[in-house]
């Protein structure tokens, strides 16, 4: 008999995919994929350590589970990705109730592991390769969200070396799939019913040879929506704006972190690029695509950050109008140098800034949704909506999956299919609207 096997996904989209492609390659070798966690026999935990909040959160859920070994079904619990990665001996002395520590480059032999794992307790229970696991033409993934949206990954590590990220130490330098490898994942997505792909990486805008690939991208039969997430501003350049204005299935929408304004705070964070380019990479955009929806996330409290810093963060989102914002205070990452400078911000300043910083965004983010009342927008119906009061949830391209606003309906529309609607109410961060007749 198959064994049955249930994959818990934490922390970010990238971390969904790599989840994906364990589901695909379980599938392949003959196992079977359960959705009740207190009946499968191999629970896999695929962890998220970026940040202080997300390794938290990891352990925690790795405590939970822990019980089901002596409650429910459980003959093996495996965890693997980004908390084993970047803590590795640390975390497998402290929960030795884990049967096997995996890290991000062993996405792929998930089932050889399992296998084996099944025919005795492993002599080795802490395998992490140097590098994050980059997939193939031939890599097999189950997509495991409903609806007719899914998210591609074009590479995998980064370069950049910022000061207070973790991010190179846990999943290595930057590398690239090959673009026939990308375009063949593409088209077999669009075959399986994906109308929607959203572009992810630690930097999709590094890629070499971008505007190619999205141009072969828009040429995929059956894809309708093409969305680029985490733009690093040092690598956005105009032929990728151009394109967005011309190109109907490339949505005008970028997400840029951009962590800060203040050139000095942009310095101690490690970052290459100024205010000066920042606003006008901004302006382009806006003169090339006024249409153009902008997301970006901020950092505040970083290590020597004075109230000037905060007043010009303050004033440069007064005068931006990001469509979406979304921010953080700064944590100390172990192994950092963010995690060695002096002038830390105290906690209460953090959070004050924090407050700050938000409740401006709140009141642009109502004001703009205010103005989209009785516009004509195409959405993406995306499943169920969580609030009574309405029938569905939906999107506009102006609105990435899981990180933005959304469009609340109370139309008999199927999942995973566009519709035409009308605004008829603004909320803060969301809309509601009506299929037109």
């Amino acid at each position: 008999m198959a064994l049955t096997v249930y994959i818990e996904s934490l922390g970010c989209a990238k971390n969904q995919v790599d989840s994906e492609i364990m589901l695909g390659c379980l599938q392949k070798e003959g196992f079977t994929l359960h959705d009740d966690i207190g009946s499968a026999e191999i629970i896999i935990i695929n962890t998220c350590a970026f940040i202080e909040e997300a390794t938290r959160e990891s352990i925690d859920t790795i405590l939970e589970y822990t019980a089901l070994k002596r409650t429910g079904s459980c003959r093996a619990l495996i965890v693997c990705g980004c908390l084993p990665q970047r803590y590795r001996q640390e975390i497998a002395r402290e929960l030795p109730e884990v049967d096997l520590f995996l890290g991000s480059s062993e996405y792929g032999h998930i089932a050889e592991h399992i296998t084996s794992l099944a025919k005795g307790p492993s002599a080795e229970r802490l395998i992490i390769g140097r590098q994050a696991f980059l997939q193939t033409a031939g890599t097999p993934r189950v997509i495991s969200a409903p609806g007719s949206s899914a998210y591609l990954k074009i590479a995998e590590g980064c370069s950049h070396g910022c000061t207070y990220c973790a991010i190179p130490a846990i999943k290595g330098p930057f590398r690239q799939r090959s673009r026939s490898s990308i375009l063949h994942e593409a088209r077999t997505l669009a075959r399986a019913g994906i109308q929607e792909i959203n572009l992810v990486a630690q930097d999709t805008t590094r890629y070499s040879g971008l505007a190619a690939l999205l141009s072969g991208l828009c040429r995929v039969r059956g894809l309708e929506w093409l969305r680029l997430l985490y733009c690093h501003p040092a690598h956005l350049h105009t032929d990728i704006i151009t394109m967005m204005a011309s190109e109907p299935k490339l949505c005008r929408y970028i997400d840029i972190p951009l962590q800060h304004i203040a050139d000095p705070v942009l310095k101690r964070m490690g970052r290459r690029e100024s205010r000066g380019r920042i606003e006008a990479l901004i302006d382009k955009a806006r003169s090339v695509c006024p249409e153009i929806a902008l997301r970006t996330t901020f950092i505040v409290g970083f290590p020597g950050e004075t109230d000037r810093d905060f007043q010009d963060l303050l004033g440069f989102v007064r005068s931006a109008r990001f469509d979406n914002l979304g921010a953080f205070c700064y944590r100390a990452e172990e192994g950092t140098p963010a995690a060695r400078m002096p002038d830390a911000v105290p906690e209460d300043v953090k959070r004050e800034r924090y407050a700050a910083l938000m409740g401006l965004q709140k009141q642009i983010a109502r004001e703009k949704n205010a103005a989209m009342k009785g516009c004509r927008l195409r959405v993406l119906v995306d499943g169920i909506s969580p609030r009574k009061a309405y029938a569905l949830q939906a999107r506009t391209e102006f609105q990435a999956p899981e990180v933005d606003g959304v469009v609340f309906l109370n139309d008999d529309i199927p999942i995973g299919e566009f519709a035409t609607v009308t605004v008829t109410r603004s909320l803060t961060y969301d809309l509601v609207g009506r299929v037109c007749a």
